[in-house]
């Protein structure tokens, strides 16, 4: 009898003492912890007071191990339910990783449709269909009578009349299709985007800052198909038949606004998804830009004078990027790749002479005050040898710019992703080179030129990510850090 008295009282001591080692604020997951340790102790005493034969391997207990919990179970910031309840419900929303897939699967979208749009021109599609149904239209013609209706309505357009007159019917499909899938494909693109955004807003998976972001954003695409048929309709005017030596294509201003804005899209939706999946990251597990134990240091790297004045110079650089692929619009609007087929130089010199660069028979004032300007915008001579300076200067830029991240005072500051994003942005930049080269001594090859212009987006994304990689943490992404923090010091 003394003996279990005593058995108890040592267990009991155990009990306390394992209990006392923890603040009172601790989590359920503490007092387990301890009644599992007072359990063992408790065990123990009964085990060396009773005979070996009479404790078998069947009657010892197991340790139960705790249920997995989320990252930001509410447990682990208080003792007290309801008042877990309330600390968590007071952190800002946090978007979680499926939103950042949305908005990168969205990217790839434009993605495609980017490309497919420059086939699309480079096949001189884009004005088979003569017109806009946005319902409708999804649907081609599906019969031989809703063919041939649609071909005598082409039939009707400058580009049959003085260019394909002799087009068939079945040469005429194979165009029709580039165009109608380019549309189609831009559909899809405001459906898959429009859809989950109500989603994970009327689910409040957003963080505060997104939702006004992610509606312009939806705004934009809605804008970019009525802008898209603007710029088909200036190619089916019909005083193109009335003007000498015109050629039926569409307005090189409003293509070069139609790829601007899928630019503009594809970066936000592509940067916009980076910027969460990297927030979730550094929310859940402190990783931030490559850094996975010293993550939290991401103040102190970008404060630091050498890191500043590079980002500066990636912002830089990623202007010149999308203003380089802007200006090959209007390259892709007037044919000038079809010009000065040689490189590095043009008719054997660095430069055509001025007079051809500047002619006076693209100014149209009185006085001829619109000479620069129209030169540099509709004269395809000029327009070349613009697009030309501007890739040789993205492309000693992004040589320097990786040269930066080999000095020894940037280079130890530097961020893992920082470094091989530059890295890759570099290499994209000989790429991108060498198809533009390529594509201009071989006379704008279909799929030359289509490599060339996803090029420039490959690009593009590169300089973006590696914008994103100097980006801090958004603020809903600190402050979940720093309460899972310490939720962790409460343990």
């Amino acid at each position: 009898m003394f003996a279990g008295l005593w058995a108890r009282g040592a267990a009991l001591e155990c009990r306390s003492a394992a209990l006392s080692k923890f603040p009172r604020q601790g989590s359920f997951r503490l007092l387990h912890q301890a009644t599992t340790t007072s359990r063992v102790a408790q065990a123990s005493s009964r085990a060396w007071l009773k005979p070996s034969s009479l404790w078998s391997s069947s009657r010892a207990f197991t340790l139960r191990a705790a249920a997995p919990r989320r990252p930001f179970d509410p447990r682990f910031f208080s003792a007290n339910a309801a008042h877990a309840e309330a600390a968590t419900a007071e952190l800002p929303v946090l978007s979680p990783p499926a939103v950042g897939g949305w908005l990168l699967a969205s990217a790839g979208l434009v993605f495609a449709v980017i490309v497919v749009g420059g086939i699309t021109r480079l096949t001189e599609s884009g004005l088979s269909i003569t017109e806009w149904r946005p319902i409708t239209g999804v649907l081609p013609p599906l019969s031989q009578t809703e063919w041939e209706e649609e071909f005598e309505k082409y039939k009707a357009t400058p580009e049959f009349k003085l260019l394909n007159h002799s087009i068939t019917l079945e040469e005429f499909k194979g165009i029709f299709f580039w165009e109608w899938g380019h549309r189609v494909l831009g559909r899809i693109i405001g459906i898959s985007f429009v859809v989950p955004l109500a989603y994970f807003a009327l689910r409040k998976r957003l963080t505060a800052t997104l939702p006004k972001h992610l509606t312009a954003m939806a705004l934009l695409i809605g804008a970019q198909g009525a802008l898209g048929w603007y710029m088909v309709k200036s190619g089916l005017e019909d005083s193109l038949l009335e003007t000498p030596g015109a050629v039926p294509r569409v307005s090189q201003y409003r293509l070069a606004a139609h790829l601007g804005t899928a630019f503009v899209l594809y970066a936000g939706m592509f940067g916009t998804g980076l910027a969460a999946i990297m927030d979730w990251r550094y929310a859940t597990k402190g990783f931030w830009s490559g850094m996975k134990e010293n993550g939290a240091k991401w103040k102190e790297v970008l404060e630091n004078p050498h890191v500043k004045r590079f980002s500066r110079s990636v912002k830089g650089l990623t202007a010149l990027v999308f203003l380089t692929a802007l200006s090959g619009a209007f390259v892709a609007g007037l044919d000038a790749g079809l010009l000065y087929n040689e490189f590095p130089l043009m008719g054997g010199r660095l430069a055509p002479p001025a007079d051809e660069l500047f002619d006076p028979a693209y100014a149209k004032s009185p006085d001829r005050s619109d000479i620069w300007w129209r030169n540099i915008f509709e004269n395809p001579t000029t327009v070349q040898f613009d697009h030309r300076c501007l890739a040789i200067t993205t492309y000693i830029a992004t040589g320097l710019m990786f040269a930066a991240t080999y000095n020894p005072a940037l280079r130890a500051v530097l961020p893992p992703l920082t470094k091989r994003m530059a890295k890759s942005a570099f290499a994209m930049a000989n790429i991108q080179v060498l198809l533009g080269i390529s594509t201009l001594l071989y006379l704008v090859p279909i799929p030359l030129a289509a490599m060339h212009q996803a090029g420039s987006v490959a690009l593009l994304t590169t300089m973006i990510h590696l914008l994103v990689s100097l980006r801090r943490p958004g603020a809903a992404a600190r402050a979940w850090r720093q309460a899972l923090q310490n939720g962790k010091k409460a343990l």
